[in-house]
């Protein structure tokens, strides 16, 4: 990809500042020498005009002067910007004037022409022409010329605050841009209770009261910046409707924002709020038709002189299903009517037959389970498929669906309220995973319409770039995800880019294994209470592992956000800090309490400090968001909630405190004392006190080095020391003891067998095979990296057809070496990604030293109890019972039988083995 963005940028220099030798050219137009900017001039479409005055502010932010803003050409200088339609006057005129040719912009969409052209008629005048195919062709040219001169999307909703340039200048030579990707790109204003609307109606539009136009302005020019020109508006209960406020409507009209409605709104209806049961009575298709058509007939006659693109189907009143459906078939029965009569309503409105009027069926929940029954959806509507809420595509469309007219799009969350957990705090879904969603969508023909919400906006900054510069340029799924976070935070902080990019990496790993807001183990819908979380079954080495990898990225974040000059210390905070912090001391708080709780079972000191410690990571979070929302002058007051919908893991839990003996015995966790012949490494036991002081020594323990032999456990140290044993490879390791108070603890060090070679070691009891590291050549799997618990996974290939017979294709091979004989298990673990199609399933075959083939199928139905448990961990997994296997070499083979399955890795357990909640050491 060359480095590149986004197709509308790549084949031009982007902005050249501070007078480069380059500057010189002829092709290039000086936007500011210094002295003079060139007049804009706009055509008089209402978006030209909107867009001209963008770039003039923009250009007045890089150079402390604004250009002109006009209508007509009077306006011009030596040079002067010019944005309009292809076909505008003003356009026509300029064309003719400079002799420019944009007969290549006839029947496109959302295409420019931007070229730097000197006037025949005027000398000494030329014109930087932006003309778009239509209305966004020419806005998308205007915000690749503000992104040229240094202007980030996120300039005023996250605070990237533009950075004077004593010179501005772009590339003048002729560009046609590519055409979109995606025809639809939106986004979705959702569950804005807690964020987007308490601060448009009491901190940015208190005159409404309410997410209005002035709050929408600023929502549509976010998404000019980010090429999106779809809206789905917010809906919940807390806000009122969109088409109830006035100028919610005009105002999308003006910025040339398609306007749609989510899943749950047929015919532009919210239904939460505009359908008064009292006056209309229930919503009910089956006893109350006829209101319910002239409610819909109302609403289409209103917004017949917008551009739309409509929902039809039929669901309850909200978010649920149809009302009064007494079997599946009556459901069908009523959707296809319903649709009938809708199409009449939109054909009557629009003056067109109903298939020149764009319109979607969203299959989301139980509308899917009525289209597999059989609904017959007109050719021409766009059928949109969601995934399951928590990042996998449910379903994607067969030979015969790609074939419709109306082709098919997709719905996707970065934040979601339900079951069986919300995450609508930190936006933390895997780019990775989005990646390879979208990869699969784009393979079979989804690329109509792709909606993401984005809940509140804010903090979804990141995610929500990344989806919509995909969306507009598909060939970024070519990318990898760490240069494009590295290209997307290079236009927030220059030259600290990369370093950012490192460090979201590390956020999105972590947030892979369980959400912040999954740490509490409880679930919503129902409600339970947090418990301790599975991370403390092993005995605290992994919530302690987990602990030290979240404090190590705090610790590269803040040293980072030290360096940031003082102009993106706003938008450092908002975009990078706020959320790895708040995930790192969530992580924190609920770990420590949970090992607290572990450890005060055991008599160790240690569960006092823990507990503060808890504390601590608790009030650092509330102080945080204090500070989030009082930046800027509290420009963004009310925006951050750090517990939406007050739920259990957000709430501050009670801090538990034992008594302390004055002096008592020690303890010591020395389970991760086992090392292999001629393999030097160094491992850590923890040396722990059960009173308030703890003089300790260790005897023996010859043949490893200790970084300390002896020590005292008071509060200075938490009443707990980690100590590094050193041992280098060679010769045998004596056990030892911890003498302390009077008492002794014995050390025994394992010295186990280490394969040679290549083979993967044994580690407590469990050899972790990573199949993305094995050679694919002649098999139907592809390496998919940046995803998984290893940063790689392997998917059958998309392209394969989904077969009964187990071995038709070449399998991997996996071998592994066994140091002893012992009975084993395997664990197969994937990823919880659903069957690409209908005509397919979810299948692999598994063979273990040559016997038979088990075939595993890994598909899970509706909302079950095994899809909540893979939801919230990003595993699918399925174990096989080996018995007792042999001392020496084997072999596991894994054969796909469907294409877009997602192999993560392979466990063979052997008895005594943990039982770890994420992957295993493979050291």
């Amino acid at each position: 990809m060359n480095g590149r963005r986004s197709q509308a940028l790549a084949g031009w220099a982007t902005v050249l500042l501070l007078g480069t030798p380059a500057a010189a050219s002829a092709q290039q137009a000086v936007l500011f020498d210094g002295r003079t900017v060139p007049a804009i001039v706009h055509d008089d479409a209402g978006s030209a005009k909107l867009a001209g005055e963008l770039l003039a502010r923009d250009i007045g932010k890089r150079v402390g002067k604004t250009p002109v803003v006009a209508g007509d050409l009077t306006a011009c200088g030596t040079l002067c910007v010019v944005i309009g339609q292809k076909d505008s006057a003003l356009v026509r005129a300029v064309a003719a004037d400079a002799k420019v040719d944009l007969t290549a912009l006839d029947g496109q969409w959302e295409r420019y022409v931007r070229v730097l052209a000197p006037s025949k008629q005027h000398p000494g005048r030329s014109y930087l022409l932006i003309a778009g195919s239509d209305a966004r062709g020419a806005i998308w040219g205007t915000v690749d010329l503000s992104r040229a001169i240094g202007i980030s999307a996120w300039e005023w909703w996250a605070d990237v605050t533009p950075r004077h340039a004593d010179r501005l200048v772009v590339d003048g030579r002729r560009l046609l841009s590519d055409a979109p990707s995606v025809q639809y790109r939106g986004i979705f204003l959702n569950d804005e209770d807690w964020g987007l609307q308490p601060w448009a109606a009491k901190t940015y539009e208190p005159e409404t009261g309410d997410i209005g136009p002035k709050t929408y302005a600023r929502v549509f020019e976010l998404m000019w910046r980010l090429k999106a020109n779809l809206i789905w508006p917010a809906m919940h209960e807390s806000t009122k409707p969109f088409y109830q406020i006035p100028g919610n409507a005009e105002m999308a009209k003006a910025y040339a924002i398609v306007v749609g409605t989510s899943h749950a709104e047929p015919m532009m209806r919210n239904n939460v709020r505009e359908w008064d049961e009292k006056a209309e009575g229930p919503f009910n298709f089956f006893t109350n038709r006829d209101r319910m058509v002239d409610y819909w007939r109302r609403r289409v006659d209103e917004v017949k002189g917008f551009e739309n693109v409509y929902t039809i189907g039929l669901r309850g009143k909200h978010d649920s299903a149809l009302e009064g459906a007494k079997s599946p078939e009556q459901a069908l029965a009523a959707t296809t009517q319903a649709i009938d009569l809708q199409r009449g309503l939109l054909a009557t409105a629009q003056g067109k037959p109903a298939d020149q009027v764009p319109q979607v069926l969203t299959l989301y929940k139980e509308v899917l389970d009525v289209y597999r029954s059989g609904l017959k959806v007109p050719e021409d509507v766009t059928l949109v498929w969601p995934e399951d809420n928590y990042g996998y595509l449910g379903q994607l469309p067969t030979a015969a669906e790609r074939a419709r007219k109306g082709g098919s799009g997709l719905y996707y969350h970065i934040s979601y309220w339900g079951r069986p957990h919300d995450y609508l705090w930190l936006a933390t879904t895997h780019p990775g995973l989005i990646r390879e969603q979208l990869d699969r969508a784009w393979a079979t023909g989804t690329r109509k319409l792709w909606v993401v919400n984005v809940g509140d906006i804010k903090p979804g900054e990141v995610l929500a770039s990344y989806f919509l510069d995909i969306a507009f340029d598909a060939k970024l799924l070519n990318k990898p995800v760490r240069a494009q976070l590295a290209d997307w935070a290079k236009e927030q902080f220059g030259a600290q880019g990369p370093a950012v990019a490192d460090v979201l990496m590390d956020y999105y790993d972590l947030a892979w294994e369980r959400k912040p807001e999954f740490m509490g183990f409880s679930t919503v819908e129902p409600e339970t209470p947090i418990r301790i979380g599975d991370y403390v079954r092993t005995g605290g080495d992994e919530a302690q592992a987990r602990i030290a990898r979240y404090q190590a990225l705090l610790d590269k974040t803040e040293a980072l956000a030290a360096t940031m000059p003082a102009d993106r210390r706003d938008a450092f905070f908002q975009l990078v800090l706020y959320p790895v912090r708040g995930a790192a001391k969530l992580n924190e708080r609920n770990l420590k309490l949970d090992l607290a709780a572990l450890y005060a079972r055991q008599g160790r000191a240690s569960a006092n400090a823990l507990a503060e410690q808890a504390r601590a990571a608790h009030q650092t979070i509330v102080a945080d968001t204090a500070a989030y929302n009082a930046q800027n002058g509290g420009k963004w007051r009310g925006i951050m909630d750090m517990a939406p919908r007050q739920l259990a893991v957000f709430a501050e839990p009670p801090y538990p405190k034992i008594d302390l003996a004055p002096v008592a015995p020690c303890g010591a966790d020395a389970r991760a004392l086992a090392f292999a012949p001629g393999k030097p490494e160094t491992r850590f036991m923890t040396v722990y006190g059960k009173g308030a002081v703890s003089d300790w020594t260790v005897e023996g323990l010859e043949g490893v080095e200790l970084s300390a032999r002896a020590g005292r456990l008071d509060a200075s140290n938490g009443y707990a020391m980690r100590v590094a044993v050193k041992y280098d490879g060679k010769g045998p390791i004596a056990a030892g003891k911890i003498r302390c108070n009077g008492a002794m603890v014995y050390l025994e060090p394992v010295l186990q067998p280490f394969p040679a070679g290549d083979a993967t070691p044994e580690v407590n009891h469990i050899l972790s095979l990573t199949p993305a590291d094995l050679k694919l050549a002649g098999t139907p799997w592809e390496r998919i990296a940046e995803l998984g618990s290893r940063g790689a996974v392997l998917r059958s290939r998309l392209d394969l057809p989904s077969s009964d017979k187990a071995d038709a294709t070449a399998p991997l091979v996996l071998p592994f070496v066994l140091g002893n004989k012992g009975d084993a298990e395997l664990k197969i673990v994937g990823l919880p990604v659903h069957a690409l199609t209908s005509a397919n399933k979810l299948r692999i075959g598994v063979r273990v030293d040559g016997g038979a083939i088990t075939v595993l199928d890994y598909e899970t139905h509706g909302r079950s109890d095994e899809w909540k448990a893979n939801v919230l961990s990003n595993t699918a997994i399925r174990t096989l019972n080996l018995g007792l296997l042999a001392a020496g070499a084997h072999k596991i083979e894994v054969f796909a039988m469907d294409p877009g399955f997602l192999l993560d890795r392979i466990d063979v357990r052997l008895d005594g083995a943990p039982d770890y909640y994420g992957a295993p050491p493979t050291r």
